[in-house]
């Protein structure tokens, strides 16, 4: 092939990456198949190998290719997007025995893994104790971090806040909380869901999390603040999902106001 010209406005490491991505967009490099080296690239392109090694690393960062130690670097299988929306928490869901993500990652056809690194009483963050209506300067709550996997890929942590008055001496304490996690307690401490209040954005990672999720550098989150209200229209827990965005979309069907 004849290489184009860069222009000003287009490096040459980004045009090789662009005409790369074209090749993977077109099947000519398809899911598994390895690219040229970095001297080949250059080769090809005419390029230097530093910046051979520039494209390859662009188009790691955009999620189309990963490098294997010792192997070389391959185009990586399409990502399905983990979909998180309205239907979490409903009845009917619950009633199959799973977990909304354990329901998600089934439908994919994945294997779910989660861990528990940590169940303590805390001082909650300012938006949390606002939303859970209790004191932020005394240790209220209790917060349970989970890490979310599929087939030993990271895809969300997970940070529940609950009452420590309510949460003390019971299940919500254990890692395993019993028959329908920890909303199954909940309920028997008086709370029934009714009502949700999600508020969504999304910004770059902090560096533990982008450590806790294995991101490439340039890869934001979602950030999901949920709050559950209960019967009475009273915040029960709130929820910090933070979610890969390179895995995961969020679908919700809402009634429309009248």
């Amino acid at each position: 092939m004849t290489p184009s010209a860069p222009t000003p406005q287009q490096p040459p490491s980004r045009r090789i990456a662009e005409e790369l991505r074209a090749r993977i967009a077109r099947g000519e490099l398809a899911a598994g198949d390895k690219l040229p080296s970095e001297r080949a690239l250059a080769e090809e392109y005419g390029a230097a190998r530093n910046t051979a090694r520039e494209a390859i690393r662009i188009l790691a960062e955009q999620g189309l290719v990963t490098a294997k130690q010792g192997k070389g670097v391959f185009v990586r299988e399409p990502q399905r997007l983990f979909r998180f929306g309205s239907d979490r928490y409903s009845i009917k869901n619950r009633e199959t025995g799973l977990t909304p993500f354990r329901l998600e990652t089934k439908r994919q056809g994945k294997t779910p893994r989660i861990e528990v690194p940590s169940i303590a009483r805390e001082v909650p963050p300012a938006d949390i104790a606002e939303r859970l209506q209790v004191s932020a300067d005394d240790a209220s709550v209790v917060h349970r971090e989970n890490h979310y996997f599929a087939d030993e890929e990271p895809v969300q942590i997970v940070s529940t806040y609950l009452r420590w008055e309510e949460a003390r001496g019971t299940l919500l304490m254990e890692k395993k909380s019993g028959p329908n996690g920890i909303y199954g307690r909940l309920e028997e401490l008086g709370h029934v869901m009714t009502r949700v209040r999600d508020e969504i954005s999304a910004r770059m990672p902090t560096p533990e999390e982008a450590g806790i999720l294995d991101l490439l550098p340039g890869v934001p989150v979602l950030d999901v603040l949920h709050t559950s209200l209960d019967q009475n229209g009273e915040p029960f827990e709130v929820t910090r999902y933070v979610h890969r965005a390179d895995l995961t979309g969020l679908l919700y069907e809402l009634p429309v106001e009248q």
